[in-house]
């Protein structure tokens, strides 16, 4: 495989995946790590990558870049089904009754998962406030299932509602657990580009009993402009891509638990 074939590969693998490691390239192309990581050096010079520890990401996770939520619909759909399957069998499991759920394109897998899953009897009562009206559609389809949509100014590029309506709104819940997206996850804690988004998934850790990330593997050792929580705050991650080295030891440090899909 010429060089330039072979970079155009590792590149369509990033804007798919969002991340690629460095040994899974090597196996799978069949050349030396050494080879992967100068390519990987020229992509992050064309402007396609960005180097981290063990591989790259997509140069679209770093800082102020933000992709619209029909963009990112189709972004690792395997792996989004994968963690929101095992993150309702554990909500289940856990017998919570209360929820709030972030918007995003994982978290509204996790709604189809969680009524899917659900029991169908109304005994099995459960209430969920989402600030996503995509997701409260989602949920709406169950029968036991109460759904409460939290207003404010919705945000096109996300489909999230913002601003001071819903931060009031989220502030005065305390539910059983949060069910909350991210555009990073890092040694330094979770992320997302948007100052206005960050407030609200602020108010929406600090307002859970437990608090659950669905971090798909393109976002874990990401960053972006603005930290909304540190990785203290969180109780348990569900991703489908194990963590880098330093995002790995800083989690087991906070004390979060991490579950691979």
């Amino acid at each position: 495989m010429l060089a330039v074939q072979r970079r155009d590969a590792i590149a369509a693998r990033i804007r798919a995946d969002g991340r690629v490691l460095v040994t899974e390239l090597a196996t799978d192309l069949g050349i030396t790590q050494e080879t992967v990581r100068r390519d990987l050096d020229s992509l992050e010079v064309a402007g396609i990558a960005r180097r981290v520890h063990g591989g790259a990401v997509s140069a679209e996770r770093v800082s102020l870049v933000e992709s619209a939520v029909d963009e990112r619909v189709g972004r690792n759909p395997a792996g989004k089904h994968r963690i929101a399957d095992l993150a309702a069998r554990r909500l289940v499991a856990l017998g919570a009754t209360s929820l709030l759920v972030d918007a995003g394109t994982t978290t509204a897998a996790f709604a189809e998962a969680i009524v899917q899953q659900w029991p169908q009897h109304f005994g099995a009562r459960l209430v969920v406030a989402t600030h996503a009206p995509a997701v409260a559609a989602i949920l709406s389809r169950h029968p036991a299932i109460e759904v409460h949509v939290i207003g404010g100014r919705l945000r096109q590029l996300t489909g999230a509602s913002v601003g001071a309506q819903t931060l009031l709104a989220i502030q005065s819940m305390s539910p059983d657990v949060v069910v909350l997206g991210t555009n990073g996850l890092d040694a330094s804690g979770l992320t997302t580009p948007d100052p206005e988004e960050a407030a609200v998934k602020a108010a929406i850790v600090a307002s859970g009993r437990r608090v659950a990330c669905l971090a798909d593997g393109s976002k874990v050792g990401a960053s972006t402009l603005c930290r909304f929580a540190e990785l203290s705050a969180v109780d348990v991650v569900v991703t489908d891509a194990e963590p880098d080295a330093e995002t790995a030891a800083a989690l087991e440090a906070a004390g979060t638990e991490v579950h691979v899909a």
